[in-house]
């Protein structure tokens, strides 16, 4: 099974540590986020990864040379950001022969069980299935509304007036349907532009295991004594 690993941000809210290192490459408990991601891929048997960059890709590149531990990395280098969305359709032929591929949010930390969730995607086969978590403050992220079944019956990002309190976790299958969805903009995003599209579509999983939003420096600090590393 092939993913996506998005990891082409500036962190420009975890400057100044974002100044000469990408996001990616900083370090949780000092294991940079790029290297945790690979390990969670191999213990999940995905062997192919997609990482888009854009700030210090020279620095991704460089690492991953002597870093790769058995995945197969495919780095795509973006001169102008496309966003989330806009990168996965970007690369849809790398995706083609996929019934369903992984979409990750780099700048996010967990140690959710992704076995348990690709069965239950296939065993509905939706347009997407998401990770989805409670957060304390629903303004800030992509909120979901559920039916009882688990079916996402309404996808808001950043909603002044949040009706719910779970969230997005950047943590995504993805099929061609989800693909299709992405409008032809220059710059798409998925929270904004493409999962409001596919309500009705798509089924959630609820990811009760550790899950970590390493956006801001808060958060980063709070990773260190608290990511329990994969087992």
């Amino acid at each position: 099974m092939k993913a996506f690993l998005l990891a082409a941000g500036h962190g420009t809210r975890l400057r100044p540590l974002t100044d000469s290192t990408p996001k990616c490459l900083l370090p949780v408990q000092g294991i940079p986020m790029l290297e945790i991601w690979l390990a969670i891929c191999r213990k999940y048997h995905i062997h192919e990864v997609l990482i888009n960059v854009h700030a210090h890709a020279r620095a991704v590149a460089e690492y991953l040379e002597s870093h790769r531990n058995g995945v197969h990395v495919r780095i795509v280098e973006e001169q102008r950001l496309l966003g989330s969305a806009g990168t996965l359709v970007a690369n849809r032929e790398w995706v083609d022969s996929e019934e369903c591929f992984w979409v990750f949010y780099g700048d996010v930390l967990t140690s959710a069980n992704l076995s348990a969730m690709l069965r239950l995607h296939q065993s509905r086969n939706p347009a997407a299935t998401l990770g989805v978590y409670r957060v304390s403050d629903p303004r800030r992220c992509g909120i979901v509304t559920l039916a009882p079944d688990g079916t996402v019956t309404d996808f808001v990002e950043k909603p002044s007036q949040p009706v719910s309190d779970l969230a997005f976790a950047g943590v995504m299958v993805g099929t061609p349907a989800l693909l299709d969805a992405v409008p032809a903009q220059p710059v798409c995003d998925v929270g904004f532009d493409v999962l409001p599209r596919l309500a009705g579509q798509m089924l959630a999983y609820n990811i009760t295991d550790y899950l970590i939003d390493i956006g801001t420096m808060q958060n980063y600090a709070a990773a260190q004594s608290t990511w329990p590393g994969l087992s």
